[in-house]
């Protein structure tokens, strides 16, 4: 279906209004009247878009400070903003590709992370062989820091499990983590510690739960100083200067959006135990269910969710999104469909 306006909790549809519980800005923002100011006053500051080069003679100060001010969030040595969250994907790919690595990735691991001669880190449920012989090699897993169409953070824990004669570097996309996994919205880059890693990087849209344009990649100093030399980051545009500055102006507003996110779906959860046709946590904004008909049976209740053929699935997702401007009434809407439906 096409609409005419951005949807927030609510979504116009031929003239009708729905209640949504689509989409990815978990946090509210990108509809936030107080988001929309500062981030008004941002792109009157530094335009409404820089098309340069970040290697340009003339270099804008916020992606230094913005960059700082992520790096020291999610725990890394450093940090480089892109134009996308799949660019950012991309470059790390790329870079790591001129390397003597093998590929190995995740189930369910993001298109925008998964190299074309990867193999699968799990072969009929256990890891694979290759990864438990004693051949010295250096290899690059990827994987979702919370995967498609689950609802917990990824344990690493099979990471034990490899074999101390490998070097491994571990990519990890936090698209649907940063900003709402972690005690402040950090995500989980910070918390794997495993000793089998030489090197970690994170990669993320800033577009989900963060409502910013373009995308960032995190890791030790050396890795960021090598991707900004790198000829397609030298080549392309950089990220929106105005939603940088916006979003260190935030700060504040991000933690009270956290806040209410957080008291959502306490609410929503209270005394209310969806059975097994629903995948859910307690501590996440989604809720799935693989049923057929389950979208089209909210649809007649004036319920819109996201519904759509998910790459490397077999059906049409169905999934719910709780943000932070949903209301209560909202919610016990929402609890009441999804009773009538056990």
């Amino acid at each position: 279906m096409i609409v005419e306006n951005f949807p927030d909790r609510t979504i116009q549809v031929e003239g009708k209004e729905y209640l949504y519980f689509g989409g990815t800005a978990y946090l509210g923002l990108s509809t936030n009247a107080s988001f929309l100011k500062i981030l008004t006053q941002s792109i009157t500051k530094w335009g409404s878009f820089y098309g340069s080069s970040r290697s340009s003679n003339i270099k804008l100060s916020i992606f230094n400070k913005a960059e700082a001010f992520f790096a020291e969030q999610i725990g890394a040595e450093a940090a480089v903003t892109t134009s996308s969250g799949t660019l950012a994907g991309k470059l790390v790919l790329d870079y790591l590709s001129q390397s003597d690595y093998t590929f190995y990735h995740y189930p369910k691991t993001h298109p925008a992370i998964l190299h074309p001669n990867s193999l699968p880190v799990f072969v009929n449920g256990q890891l694979h062989p290759n990864l438990r012989n004693t051949t010295n090699e250096n290899i690059v897993i990827t994987v979702d820091a919370v995967l498609a169409l689950e609802v917990e953070p990824t344990s690493f824990d099979f990471l034990n499990n490899i074999s101390s004669e490998k070097k491994v570097t571990l990519v990890v996309d936090e698209s649907h983590s940063l900003g709402i996994v972690g005690k402040q919205g950090q995500g989980v880059f910070s918390s794997i510690l495993s000793e089998k890693l030489e090197r970690k990087i994170m990669v993320s849209s800033l577009g989900k739960a963060l409502g910013l344009s373009g995308g960032i990649i995190a890791s030790d100093n050396d890795f960021i100083d090598s991707i900004k030399n790198e000829i397609l980051f030298i080549s392309s545009s950089c990220a929106n200067a105005g939603y940088l500055e916006a979003y260190l102006q935030s700060q504040d507003l991000i933690h009270q959006q956290q806040k209410k996110l957080k008291e959502n779906l306490a609410f929503l959860f209270d005394d209310f135990k969806p059975k097994e046709r629903f995948k859910f946590s307690k501590n996440y904004p989604v809720i799935y269910c693989n049923e057929d008909g389950f979208y089209d049976y909210l649809y007649k209740n004036n319920i819109i969710i996201t519904n759509f053929k998910y790459p490397n699935y077999e059906g049409f997702m169905s999934r719910i999104v709780i943000s932070a401007n949903h209301t209560q009434e909202d919610l016990e809407i929402l609890k009441h469909a999804l009773i009538h439906r056990l």
